[in-house]
Parts: C-alpha cells; structure tokens; sequence
C-alpha cells in the first residue's frame, strides 16, 4: 500500500493517523515558505530594471534578458520535474531545489557584471521550477479530496501574497540600498528555509523505478526553450529589429515540442515518458488546465502593462507603482481560503464562472483608462480584478489535479507549469508588441509620450479583454473531481 493510501485510510484518532498528520502539516509548512521565498523573487526584479541599466551600463533590451533567461530557465526545466518527482523522495528533491536557488542568489548578489547576474538568475529560476511542482504534487498525495480545496487556498495565499508585496519591497530597498540587497536580503532567509528543510523534511512520497529517455530532455529543452525565446522575441521585435527574426526559434520550438510529444506518446505505452501526455486524455484535467492559460495570458499582460502606465503616464514613483497593486494581492490572498472551502463545498462552477465574468468585465474596463484616469479608480479595479482571479485559481488547480489518478499527479503538475509559462510567455509577447506598434503609431500621428502610451496600453488591454472571454465560456465546463479512480493508467 502507498503512503498517501495509508493515510487516507487510517482511522482518524489513531496514533499512526495523529502522527502521520503532524508529519504532514511539517512537510506542507515547510514547501510553503520555500516557495514564498522562491516566488517573491521572481517578482522584486520587475521594478529594479532602470537601476540595473545605469548600474551596468545596458540597454534596456539586453536588461530584459534578467527576466527572459528566468522564464526560458523555467520553461526547459519544469517539464523534467514529472521524472524528478517520481524518481526521488520528497527530501532530496527538496534539497535540490533550494540548494539551486540558494547558490544562484549567492550569485547574483556577488555578480560583477551583467553576464554572471543572468548565470544567477538561470541557476535561480531552475530551483524556482523544481519547487513549485514539488509542492502541488505532495499536497496531491498528502490530503483526501474532500479538504483539498483549502489546502489549496492555503498555497493560494503564498501565491497571492508574495507577487504582491514583491514590487513593494523592491522599492523600498531601492530607494535607499543597492539593487545587489535585492538578493543579498533574500539569501540570509533562502539558507534558512534549505537548513530548516534539511533538518525537519520527511519523505511522504515513494520513489519509483521510473527509467529516463536520454532523448527526450534536450527535445525538451530545445523545443519549450526555443519557443518561449521566440515569443519573448516578438515583444522586443516590437522595440527595435532583431539580429534574428524571432519567428525563426518560433518555428523551430514548434517542429521539436512536435517531435517531443510523439516520443512521449510512443515511451508511455512502456511506461517511460518524461512527460506524460495521458493527462490531456482526462477532460477534467485539460479544461481547467486550458482556462489556467488563458487567465495567464492575459494577467501576465496586466501586470506587465499596468506598472508602465502608473509610472510613464501618471508619474509614479517605483515605491508608489508597489503600494498602488498591494492591496490587490493582500486582498487576493485573504479570499483564497474562504474560496477553498467553498470549492469543497460546493465545487468549482459557483466561483468560477463568477470569477471569470468579473475578471473579464475588469479587463474591458481598463480599456476605458485615459491620461488622467484617477489613480483611486485604478486602486479600486485591480482590488476587483484580484477577486476575479482569487475566485478561479484555487478551484481551478485543485480540480485539474484533482482529477488525476495518483500515479500521474506529478506529470500533471509539470503540465501545468509547462503551460503556464509558455501562456505568460505569449501573453506578455503579445501586449508589449500591441502596445508598442499603437504607440508608435499615435507618435507619428503627432500624439505626445504619454498620449502615445496611453493608446498602446489601452489597445494592448483591449486584445486581453477578447482574450478573457474564452475564459468566461471555459468556465461553464469546469467540474469537480470525482473523488475516485477505476484505474490508475
């Protein structure tokens, strides 16, 4: 019998079934803070890039690599975490992961120059991909379906809250500190988590004798890597013409993920995917898999093009631009349990097709936004926008995950994150070049900055507001898990 039937049979007031439950809430704990660590960093770089750039003395398009190399890293990484999480118990998966961001931190904070900072971030961001599978995968394994929903309210929270207070605390330590404190303040608390780990993590999972294809890694590292390297490319296209036409490692990344599906459909027959695709085969699974992409579509679109706005047609400050989309995120965060227990209580439909209707209308809103959109305006549409998303994350992971047999939960993790990045990659690809041709358009209609501005982020929001729709019509569709499997594939 597996560890996780164990201890969803057992009678609850048993010795066994207390002690498994302390181990368990330990082992969730402990995942929690290592990855709010991981994913406040990811977001306290965003409002350091103008310092970046006259700190080293780079153009912003090669500053934008600081962010591109994170989410290329990301994308080649995650899909290897289904064989990672299979192959190894939850310790030393642990282990690894934030000893590669605890190293790449290091890095970065004693980076001499540009080359070793995007090195740093490229060690970070593959601890960054390993945590975040790792944490939905062992909540998969650790709690009964019918309390999942507030468990994942719980790591809603993490990855509400941590987004949020990022761009906050990035300008208050800029505007007294050196950028290198970014990473130099994270790295005293990285250490901790990785000792903390080392010393209280217990293995909830068992390791399975799962075999690798030696083929199918740089399939997937060639493949995902060059199509989100294409995407980032067709935003920065927009900015200034590209040695090579970013269509090019487009159709490249298309032609092997190509082939990189066909391997795994061929391998899983025998039970050797690194990937297995037999997750898209469960429709509970790729409906809310598919909503969570394009959600991230256009909220990676927001959130790139909201702070441009606030800071070069307002005039805020970095500082001002971090409080402005606080409240947002804390108030995201605070729903996330309530939206969990509801979720088990209810199941998905009555939050998330609520969810998505309001995020959307807040989308079409924002098309409206003008040069003096009052600044309350825009504190009080993003609160409301971030009740939209609280509404459907939690649902809508726990469902899809929830709908997996046990033995395809960690592939189903990595699905899920593969596509997520491959979807903020496009989303963020799409509105910077719809903001940046609008933009140049009204400047050589004669409109001044910040007019200009304001048309290619009004038409950039006007492209995620169509985009958000689909949302609202996935939404009727998505369903909750039953509970249950005939068969575990």
């Amino acid at each position: 019998m597996s560890i996780d039937s164990q201890i969803i049979n057992a009678v609850d007031d048993s010795p066994i079934a207390e002690e498994h439950s302390a181990r368990n809430k330990l082992v969730i704990g402990l995942l929690l803070v290592s990855a709010f660590v991981v994913i406040l960093n990811e977001t306290i770089m965003g409002v350091a890039l103008p310092h970046l750039m006259a700190d080293l003395k780079i153009s912003a398009s090669l500053a934008q690599w600081l962010t591109t190399a994170f989410m290329l890293t990301m994308a080649v990484v995650i899909p290897v975490t289904g064989y990672l999480l299979q192959r190894l118990n939850t310790r030393h998966v642990f282990i690894l992961a934030m000893s590669l961001f605890s190293v790449g931190t290091l890095i970065s904070a004693l980076s001499p120059g540009f080359v070793v900072l995007v090195l740093g971030r490229i060690v970070q961001a593959s601890g960054t991909a390993i945590m975040m599978p790792l944490l939905m995968t062992t909540i998969m394994h650790l709690v009964p379906p019918q309390s999942r929903g507030k468990t994942m309210g719980n790591i809603s929270i993490v990855i509400s809250v941590a987004p949020a207070i990022g761009p906050t605390i990035s300008g208050l330590i800029l505007s007294a500190l050196d950028w290198r404190w970014l990473f130099l303040l994270v790295l005293p608390i990285a250490l901790a988590a990785l000792a903390l780990g080392a010393w209280k993590m217990r293995n909830v999972t068992e390791p399975t004798e799962a075999p690798i294809d030696i083929l199918s890694i740089p399939l997937s590292a060639i493949g995902f890597g060059s199509f989100v390297y294409g995407l980032s490319g067709l935003g920065e296209a927009a900015l200034q013409p590209p040695i090579i036409s970013p269509w090019l490692p487009l159709a490249v990344g298309a032609v092997v993920i190509a082939a990189f599906v066909a391997r795994q459909l061929q391998l899983q027959r025998q039970g050797r995917a690194l990937l297995d695709m037999r997750t898209l085969m469960i429709k509970a699974f790729t409906i809310p898999a598919v909503m969570m992409a394009v959600l991230m579509m256009s909220m990676f679109g927001v959130f790139i093009l909201l702070p441009i706005y606030l800071q070069n047609v307002l005039g805020l400050t970095t500082l001002q631009t971090g409080l402005l989309l606080l409240p947002g995120g804390l108030i995201m965060g605070l729903c996330a349990p309530t939206v969990g227990s509801l979720f088990d209580r209810y199941g998905p439909v009555l939050l998330v097709v609520p969810g998505a209707i309001l995020f959307s209308a807040l989308m079409w809103a924002l098309t409206l936004i003008q040069q003096d959109t009052s600044f309350w305006l825009l504190l009080v549409a993003h609160i409301i926008l971030s009740i939209g998303l609280a509404l459907m994350f939690t649902p809508l992971f726990t469902a899809s995950l929830g709908s997996l047999p046990p033995n395809l939960y960690s592939h189903g993790s990595a699905m899920i994150g593969t596509t997520q990045q491959v979807a903020g990659a496009a989303g963020t690809a799409l509105f910077v070049a719809i903001m940046t041709m609008t933009g140049s358009n009204a400047s050589l209609a004669g409109a001044g900055a910040a007019a200009a501005t304001t048309d290619g982020i009004r038409a950039a929001f006007l492209c995620g507001a169509i985009i958000s729709v689909a949302s609202v019509i996935i939404a009727f569709f998505v369903r909750k898990p039953a509970g249950g499997y005939a068969a575990t594939y």
